[in-house]
Parts: structure tokens; sequence; C-alpha cells
């Protein structure tokens, strides 16, 4: 990986102690057992830029969270794609919170493009198309003088090959990052076995979709290597799988493989929706965005949602710290949305009910907590304290219709808990 450890990073305030929260949140086992040198490698490869795009689906999400002017959410930040996308509907405050400090400076920097790129299409080229050097220009003149001081060290960092760190923004940052150089090493594989991925792109209809799955994706389940790659754990690190949901997904299956899992999701990646609508497609298939004609764009790079992007950057707040820390700094009742990502899919029970204490303490009437997970069924039950489960409603119809029409595909399961009136 070109991107450096956390070690190499502008210093931060509380550095040390949110690089000892992301290493709670990882850790679980002695360092010398299989289990934890599992989850120190994972560490390792997770210290660095994970997720250049969200692979959570931001439509449903703002569906399920109804959106108003008058709501305050916290959010995981990850990649940044959905926060600007919940900016879109003109909430009053998003704090954004991320233990990996390559995710702050990227949600930072994109808040500061639509602050002060002159234009929408300025945007877009910056973050949808690859290969523009003209990018770094615009970086120069429009956004590095307003960025704060340690995002800015950070961007004009020097990487292994001697560029700075913005340089990948006049390549193609989706080809970067653990999840990025993952898809590329699933094409390569791909390739080897006869199959180029970026044939799907060329499919104009759900019927042609579903037969290059059936006819050319599909059959590579059987192969023997991919059934040996797919039943070690640390081979899928490049998903950001951690150990822990390796252990969920392979208990979906018969099989210690969880190549069956992997088969399904990517049955509906490629099955259940058109490829014009689903950009999360484009990027696993053609490791780009649809050019203009081919498809729609990221919900937050779309045209009709930029004015009130551009105009509520000052809404966002980014926090490099955990989930359950900025909670612990915020009033009572003062929060309507929440929205944990995957996160809690590797936490202990200990961890989960100091979470959901801290929510239920600072949730408003009327406030909803969403997550996705590996597995299909909620990771709250029989491991979240009865007590605190019992403050919240699991609306168990609308979390599978939801999740039915997520186009990332990716997880097992969508859950929508609302705070008992």
């Amino acid at each position: 990986m070109t991107d450096l450890p956390l070690s190499d990073l502008a210093p931060h305030t509380g550095t040390s102690r949110n690089n000892a929260a992301l290493k709670q949140a990882l850790l679980q086992h002695r360092p010398l057992s299989a289990a934890g040198l599992s989850e120190r490698l994972f560490g390792l490869l997770f210290s660095g830029l994970v997720y250049p795009q969200i692979w959570e689906d931001p439509e449903v999400d703002m569906e399920a969270m109804a959106l108003k002017p008058e709501h305050h959410i916290v959010t995981i930040g990850s990649g940044g794609c959905n926060m600007l996308a919940y900016l879109s509907a003109r909430p009053e405050r998003i704090d954004v919170v991320d233990l990996n400090r390559h995710h702050v400076a990227l949600n930072r920097l994109k808040l500061a493009l639509f602050r002060h790129l002159p234009a929408h299409g300025d945007v877009v080229r910056f973050l949808a198309e690859p290969n523009l050097a003209t990018n770094l220009q615009a970086y120069d003149r429009f956004v590095a003088p307003h960025l704060d001081s340690s995002t800015r060290r950070y961007w004009e960092g020097r990487q292994l090959n001697g560029q700075r760190r913005i340089a990948v923004f006049q390549k193609n940052i989706y080809r970067t990052g653990l999840l990025g150089r993952f898809i590329g090493l699933s094409h390569l594989i791909a390739r080897l076995h006869g199959l180029d991925p970026r044939d799907f792109t060329e499919a104009r209809s759900l019927r042609e979709q579903r037969h290059f799955f059936d006819a050319r994706v599909a059959p590579l389940f059987d192969k023997p290597v991919i059934r040996w790659l797919t039943s070690r754990k640390s081979s899928l690190f490049g998903l950001g799988i951690p150990p822990q949901q390796f252990d969920e997904l392979a208990s979906l299956s018969d099989r210690r493989s969880i190549a069956p899992v992997l088969r399904q999701r990517l049955e509906k990646l490629c099955c259940h929706f058109p490829l014009r609508d689903n950009y999360f497609a484009w990027q696993a298939f053609g490791r780009r965005y649809a050019r203009s004609g081919e498809g729609c764009l990221p919900t937050y790079l779309q045209p009709e949602r930029y004015d009130a992007i551009r105009a509520e950057t000052g809404r966002v707040h980014v926090h490099h710290m955990s989930f359950t820390d900025l909670l612990a700094k915020k009033a009572a009742g003062s929060v309507d949305r929440f929205v944990l990502l995957d996160a809690q899919d590797w936490m202990r029970p200990e961890q989960l009910d100091a979470l959901w204490s801290e929510i239920t303490r600072t949730a408003a009437p009327g406030a909803v907590v969403i997550f996705r997970t590996a597995a299909e069924e909620s990771i709250l039950d029989g491991r979240l304290s009865p007590a605190l489960l019992s403050r919240w409603i699991y609306e168990r119809d609308q979390s599978r219709a939801l999740h039915a029409r997520d186009r990332s595909a990716i997880y097992g399961g969508f859950h929508l808990y609302r705070l008992q009136p």
C-alpha cells in the first residue's frame, strides 16, 4: 500500500487516545493466538485509507430517516459520500465521526470542494472523472488556502513515490485505498479465469445483466482457487471485512468458505437493479463512475442536490473520535438520527452497551437509529442489554423492505430502530 501508517500523519488533537480507541475496536484476542494475529493484520491494513467511496446506499438511508430541517444527525464518516447526501436535505446539524484519520481528511476535503470550487462541474470532475491533471491546479488555486492546517498537511504530505497525496485525484482515487486495491485484485483473478468484469458495463437491460451473471460470473465461485481464497479471513480484509464479520458471514453457509454468501450478494448487485441506476455496480465492475448518458452519479454528485450541499457545508462537523465518545459530550435528548454503518459487527457486548447507553441518553423524541450487518439478523438480539433494547422498537418489516432496495448489495441486513414514545 502507498498509504502511510497512522503515525506518519499530521498531528491531531487526541491522537494517541484515538489510536488506542481504534485498536480497542479491532483487537479482542491475545496477540499470539490465531484470532489475535488475524485481528492485528486487519488492523494494520485498516490503518490506511479503506473506503474512497462509502458502500451504503444513501437513498435507503434517507428514506429510513425521513430527514427534516430541524434534525441533528450523528453518522460515521467512512468515504464521506453519505454525509453529503444527507446534507442535501438541509438538516440542522451533522456530526461526522471516524477513528480512521484518512477518512477524516477525505471527509473534510470533500466538504471543502463543495464550498470552494467554482461550480458543480468542477466538483464532478474532481471526484468522479479520472485522469484529469487540472484537478491539482483546481486544488491549489481554490481549495488548499481554505483547508484547516492538519487537513492541508495531510493532502500535501508526500507518499513513497514522492508525490503529494492530493495527486491521487489526477488519477483515479477509486482504485486506491484498501477496497480499491481489493477490487483491482479481484479483477485480475477474474481475468486469469477468462472473465473481464468490465464487460458487464456493456449490458443494456436487466435480462442482459442476468445473463452475464449466470453465464460468466456465477461459475467463478465453483473454481477451487476462489473457494480456497474465500475460506481465509485475511483474503477478504480488502473488502473491509474484519475477522468478526467473516465469522458472521460464515455462519450463513454450511461450509468454511463464504463463497456462497458472496455469490448471492454479487447476484443482487448484478441482477436486481438496472445498471444505469446503480453507481455501486459501476465501481465494482467498471472501476469508475458512469459517463454522461451511461448512468447516474452518486447521490451527492447529482446536479439537483448541488446548491443545497454547497450552501449548507457549515452545518457539518467532522471529528476524529469514536461514536460513543462524541455522544458522551452531547446533551440529553439532542440527537434525532444515528447512522452506525456496520460498526457494531466489530463490537463486544460491553462496547454495544456503552454505545447504546449514550444513544438512548442523547436520543430526542422520535429518534431513529439505522445500521447494517454482515449477517441477515440484527446484531443487537441476544447481545445488547435487554433494558436498553426495550427502549427501542425494531421496525422489522420496514427494515427488510429497505434492505431489498439497497443497491450496494454487500450487506446481509439493513436495520431501523425507533425510540419508544
